[in-house]
């Protein structure tokens, strides 16, 4: 069952519109992140559904009702912020239960569900700590308690976990998708960081300039990206132009394989850094770089003709700056872009 429904949301900002005709639905118990770059409008986006920002034209429907005109505090939606905003002059316990008593709840009450929640997030007993006393996971758990305490139908997170080392936000992304999983939390989250997004969500949505570049699963954004921008906003540099013929296309880089069904003629053309493949014979390229990336080794290497490529290869010998090697392409990994047009 859809829980939140957008039908043609615009926001604009003078002649500037900020989110341009969006459509969106998130289903009950479903998880959702919003991707895109500074500016793409997803933070605008989630100010209207909190009913922070008002729309120029559009319906935002929450369990069927329309939103308009009912305030941010009667929507029943949860929100955390990037930078928390806890209170510095409450406790933990106060800052958790503060959503529980602006609805009226008695503190014999409050107190079992603030015990609750705490212990959910991993801060067992934490109630009479000080704010300036934590650290940023610890901020960042106390952040989330407090959005579900009162028990939102719909909990938003702007860039959740931004302010973060990477190691942390690592561990945190997998807790919260456990957490969401066992209370069957429906959640609506922005974020630049794919990484973030594509662990967390059952489904991304990749905005640019204020509308919806492409929805999906996390897998098939990955696997079949919608254009040229979505691929290099995913971090794929190995685009270029191609006319595809049969099951071949022509490129810079000469004769590539392409799957079955490919759109044919002028196209462009993705090569995943995985499908570029060191081989015995080949495309002739020299070695620009080599760096280490834990499970592989990531390649740059310079062709005699066409764009620089990205590769990647096993550990083990693995070539080294300057030496020249034969690469071919692997199917799987080309992906025929929709458009065919560059992105800009």
């Amino acid at each position: 069952m859809t829980l939140l429904r957008l039908d043609g949301v615009s926001v604009r900002f003078g002649e500037r519109a900020v989110v341009d005709r969006v459509d969106l639905e998130v289903a009950e118990h479903e998880t959702v992140c919003v991707l895109g770059p500074s500016g793409s409008g997803k933070s605008t986006l989630l100010r209207v559904v909190a009913g922070l920002q008002p729309v120029s034209a559009g319906r935002v429907s929450l369990g069927g009702a329309d939103q308009a005109g009912v305030p941010a505090h009667r929507r029943g939606v949860g929100l955390m912020f990037q930078d928390h905003q806890l209170f510095p002059h409450r406790d933990v316990g106060g800052n958790v239960a503060f959503g529980l008593r602006m609805k009226g709840a008695g503190r014999g009450s409050y107190e079992a569900r603030v015990a609750e929640l705490l212990e959910l997030v991993g801060l067992p007993g934490a109630q009479r700590r000080a704010v300036a006393s934590l650290s940023g996971g610890e901020q960042q758990r106390v952040a989330l308690a407090r959005a579900l305490a009162p028990s939102p139908r719909l909990l938003m997170l702007d860039e959740p976990l931004g302010q973060l080392d990477r190691g942390l936000r690592e561990r945190l992304v997998v807790e919260l998708q456990g957490l969401f999983s066992r209370l069957g939390t429906t959640v609506l989250a922005v974020t630049h960081d794919q990484g973030e997004a594509f662990a967390l969500a059952d489904r991304v949505v990749v905005m640019r300039d204020g509308r919806v570049a492409q929805t999906g699963t996390p897998l098939e954004v990955w696997q079949r990206p919608a254009s040229e921008f979505v691929a290099r906003f995913l971090g794929f540099e190995n685009v270029v132009p191609a006319v595809v013929s049969g099951g071949a296309a022509g490129t810079p880089w000469g004769k590539v394989l392409v799957p079955a069904g490919s759109p044919q003629g002028e196209q462009r053309l993705l090569i995943r850094p995985a499908g570029v493949v060191l081989a015995a014979a080949g495309l002739r390229c020299e070695v620009v770089s080599r760096t280490f990336r834990g499970t592989h080794v990531a390649l740059l290497l310079r062709p005699a003709a066409g764009p620089v490529l990205e590769a990647e290869c096993e550990l083990a010998g693995a070539p080294a700056a300057g030496d020249r090697v034969a690469v071919s392409f692997s199917p799987g990994e080309v992906v025929v872009l929709p458009g065919g047009t560059p992105a800009t």
